[in-house]
């Protein structure tokens, strides 16, 4: 006999005996991660739902005792072995581990599972915003975390404990509750097109001249410029294929990955000059790889040592302090504002759309809605 399921209901179904089987799932085996199915029978189809409805009630009882075995510490880390460190990026997962050991734990991980409420988390974040800096020297500037390392904290716990309710050792996520701090909106700067001149002079003082240059002209982050090798360029269409990054894990050790998302595998069309400065780079050292070796190892470039090496050019032009990344930024609002359109920018960065580079820079593409009004202005001036 052919079995079949009752109308509306996917966990019951008539056996070929006759009888009506229901099956559930009692809870999770919380060292693999795997389902507990369970079953209850029944003559009618009646019968059965109400067996069902019963063990799902008791099973449900059942877990939130077998959490007493459970600190937030202990399912923390359980978390982070089986389902956070296998499955996200080795930057990601080692700040997850050092928020989990240096944050978290601390403050509530003596408290049981079952017995987390939204109340003491949102005091765990109160505590971090106010006094959560580890580091001395920090704390003499600025004693509490800043709020999106909170708001990622957050976003951690949130995860970890959203597991915790998929596998019904807790009946709801505390998390849900809490009012986590706002993104804190910082102001961008970029290298102003006055002091880029000073600022690449200082480059080919050092001998990094194409390194930073070629950063001007592409935006690209400094895990995929000091990842580029020559193979990289190609002369005769003058662009530049990123297709991996650099990463450094704690210890030192230099990972080298495919970028994040997808569209951040990219070509990039490059200048000529910028092609002239690399194929003159390449000169200096033509068996190696790297199309910008460490003159230290013949190695990879330490992500970090670039941005030492930036520090140093802005102090030798005797500019003020912008970051790195504040590279990327200059290229995109120079691009942007002599006439590039936002979606090629967006390609050439490696984002995930036209709006997120449409919102990320505003200040560029409301000069040149300034400068359009001028215009259209002066072409009504001279139809009128």
């Amino acid at each position: 006999m052919a079995k079949k399921r009752a109308n509306g209901e996917g966990n019951i179904r008539k056996r070929s005996d006759g009888r009506w089987e229901g099956r559930y799932t009692a809870g999770y085996d919380p060292q693999t991660g795997k389902r507990i199915i369970k079953n209850v029978l029944g003559k009618t189809q009646a019968e059965v739902k109400a067996k069902l409805a019963k063990a799902l009630e008791d099973s449900k009882e059942l877990d939130i005792v077998r959490t007493d075995e459970y600190t937030v510490a202990e399912w923390l880390r359980l978390w982070y072995e089986l389902y956070a460190e296998p499955n996200v990026r080795p930057t990601t997962a080692a700040s997850y581990r050092r928020n989990i050991e240096l944050h978290v734990i601390p403050h509530i991980g003596d408290i049981k599972l079952n017995r987390l409420t939204s109340r003491e988390l949102q005091k765990f974040y109160k505590d971090l915003l106010e006094n959560g800096r580890l580091r001395e020297a920090q704390k003499e500037k600025n004693p509490g975390l800043s709020n999106s390392t909170v708001r990622g904290i957050h976003m951690m716990l949130h995860n970890a404990l959203d597991r915790a309710v998929r596998e019904r050792l807790i009946l709801r996520n505390p998390t849900e509750d809490c009012i986590i701090p706002k993104l804190e909106k910082k102001e961008m700067k970029i290298l102003h097109p006055e002091d880029i001149k000073a600022y690449l002079a200082s480059a080919d003082r050092r001998g990094v001249l194409p390194m930073f240059y070629l950063e001007l002209v592409s935006g690209v982050r400094k895990g995929e410029l000091v990842a580029l090798l020559w193979d990289d360029l190609d002369i005769e269409r003058r662009t530049i294929s990123v297709s991996k990054q650099a990463l450094s894990r704690p210890g030192g050790e230099i990972v080298v990955n495919r970028p994040k998302t997808e569209n951040s595998i990219r070509a990039i069309s490059i200048p000529q000059e910028a092609v002239d400065l690399l194929v003159e780079e390449h000169q200096k050292h033509p068996d190696n790889p790297y199309m910008f070796p460490s003159p230290k190892t013949g190695e990879m470039y330490y992500p970090d040592s670039v941005v030492n090496l930036h520090k140093k050019l802005l102090q030798d032009a005797g500019l003020g302090h912008i970051r790195f990344h504040d590279l990327r930024h200059t290229f995109a609002t120079m691009a942007l504002q002599n006439g590039v359109d936002v979606k090629t920018v967006s390609a050439m960065l490696g984002h995930y759309d036209a709006g997120f580079t449409l919102r990320t820079y505003t200040h560029a593409t409301r000069q040149m809605q300034e400068q359009a009004a001028e215009k259209m202005g002066s072409f009504m001036t001279q139809v009128m």
